[in-house]
């Protein structure tokens, strides 16, 4: 059973909801002001200058509320008051930042003309928006501009249905939002069923995903498609936890994976949990291939029916590597990579190191979800009798697992931290050991400026040291650790 939570006093409680809802008030202001508003002419007049996208007013309000938004969420981490409270709060908070303009990035108007190609019978996986003659290219982030998609085509198929019922740009925006919230509301339906089947109290798990700043700002008023992905995966390992081993449970839930793998491909790396939470009973390799293999069947059929049915194929694989374009030290290798380059510099040499880093991470990050799976695998068999157990090492797994992706991938955005945060808030029990996934993502929160400008951008290379010194922390802290294990007595 999880450990009770510390009670939450009313008065801490509701200056808590206020004091985030001033924050997001203030966001939304920010927002209106100096936000990812579509392409417009710059302003010259010296009221524009000072309400520009970094003028004094559009930071100032951007900055305060994140700092109260951020508390806010902060100081009830160890659990609202129930889960009620948590959802009308979360439910409060996300009101404001519906009537907001696009907050911290651009990417909404990428989808956006990503699903013009596509209504236009030219695959957007060939060629990239501003080739296509998408109208709306002047909103898009220049340097996704020449990009193909990297997004499946489920998502496709759903941004091109935007662009046709939304009639302009501003609509389809408006229908892109309104899927993003879909998302965030299945993300919510599934929380409270996956923390009771870990042991976990509601309350905190909704608490923790559902009023984290990252996915009021970057889900709701961003509109990235990480929410709809993200919302399909919980539900999917829903109705494996509930129903494991049943036919209809199985098709159902690969189904749902099959959907967020179409929407976006990091939702592949939850797969080989899934496959462990499909099995009933005992845990062995013949109940694994049995129930496994019919739930990778029907995430397969998915996929195939979806390829054939928009006629996109499986073009969507090749643009994942262009999202490297982007280079920024949140990503730890490439953060490396910059270290090592200016190293080099010193001694008068350009080692072009970030390549080979990153190289070295997507090399370690396979080794260590083969490790994270095996090492979930052998804890179902030892407890599987114990649905609960089974629930939880499952889903902790498939946890550590997104966040080693998000922290070896060659690219780093805030939102990419709602994956990981996700699945161990519904995974681990003890609320004082929530700090360590909940800090990166408050860390996160302050990293976009309105406009879509990460800060990584004016601190590459002090961030750079910084985060190099704290992959020498992690790994010798691991390193440590290991070895006390090893030489424990058994």
């Amino acid at each position: 059973m999880s450990e009770p939570d510390a009670p939450v006093r009313p008065v801490a409680a509701a200056l808590a909801r206020y004091a985030g809802l001033v924050g997001v008030v203030l966001l939304t202001a920010a927002g209106w002001l100096g936000g990812a508003l579509p392409a417009a002419p710059p302003r010259t007049t010296l009221a524009g200058l000072w309400q520009a996208p970094h003028g004094p007013v559009t930071l100032g309000c951007w900055l305060v509320g994140t700092v109260l938004l951020v508390g806010a969420w902060w100081s009830l981490r160890w659990g609202a008051p129930s889960g009620r409270w948590a959802y009308l709060t979360a439910g409060l908070w996300a009101l404001p930042l519906l009537a907001a303009p696009p907050l911290g990035s651009r990417d909404v108007y990428s989808y956006a003309c990503q699903g013009w190609t596509w209504t236009q019978g030219v695959s957007p996986y060939r060629v990239g928006v501003a080739a296509a003659g998408c109208p709306w290219t002047d909103s898009v982030s220049p340097i996704w501009r020449d990009t193909p998609a990297p997004y499946g085509p489920f998502f496709v198929l759903l941004a091109g249905l935007a662009v046709l019922a939304g009639g302009g740009l501003v609509g389809t925006i408006v229908l892109l939002r309104l899927v993003a919230v879909a998302g965030v509301l299945l993300v919510a339906a599934a929380l409270p069923g996956l923390a009771r089947a870990a042991g976990v109290p509601a309350r905190r798990a909704a608490w923790l995903v559902l009023a984290c700043p990252l996915v009021g700002v970057h889900l709701v008023a961003g509109a990235h498609n990480d929410a709809l992905a993200l919302g399909l995966v919980l539900l999917g390992l829903l109705v494996l936890v509930r129903r494991p081993g049943t036919p209809r449970g199985l098709v159902v839930a690969g189904v749902l994976l099959g959907l967020a793998v179409a929407v976006k491909a990091v939702a592949v790396v939850v797969l080989p949990f899934a496959a462990l939470a499909a099995v009933s009973g005992r845990h062995t390799w013949r109940a694994l291939l049995r129930d496994g293999g019919r739930l990778a069947a029907a995430v397969l059929g998915t996929l195939l029916v979806l390829s054939l049915a928009t006629g996109l194929g499986l073009g969507w694989v090749d643009g994942l590597g262009r999202s490297g374009d982007s280079q920024q030290w949140t990503s730890p290798p490439t953060a490396v990579g910059f270290v090592i380059d200016y190293a080099g510099e010193l001694v008068g040499r350009d080692p072009h190191a970030v390549p080979v880093t990153r190289v070295v991470g997507l090399v370690l990050l396979v080794g260590l979800l083969m490790a994270l799976w095996w090492r979930a695998w052998t804890a179902s068999r030892r407890r599987g009798d114990d649905r609960q157990r089974v629930a939880r090492v499952v889903l902790f797994g498939a946890g550590l697992a997104l966040a080693a992706t998000v922290a070896l991938a060659p690219v780093f955005h805030p939102w990419y931290a709602t994956w990981p945060l996700a699945l161990l808030a519904v995974a681990v029990v003890s609320p004082a050991r929530t700090v360590w996934f909940v800090a990166p993502c408050a860390a996160a929160s302050v990293l976009a400026l309105p406009d879509g400008t990460n800060l990584a951008r004016f601190t590459k290379a002090p961030g750079a040291v910084l985060m190099t010194a704290l992959v020498v922390v992690v790994v010798a802290a691991g390193v440590r650790a290991g070895l006390r294990h090893r030489h424990a007595p058994r």
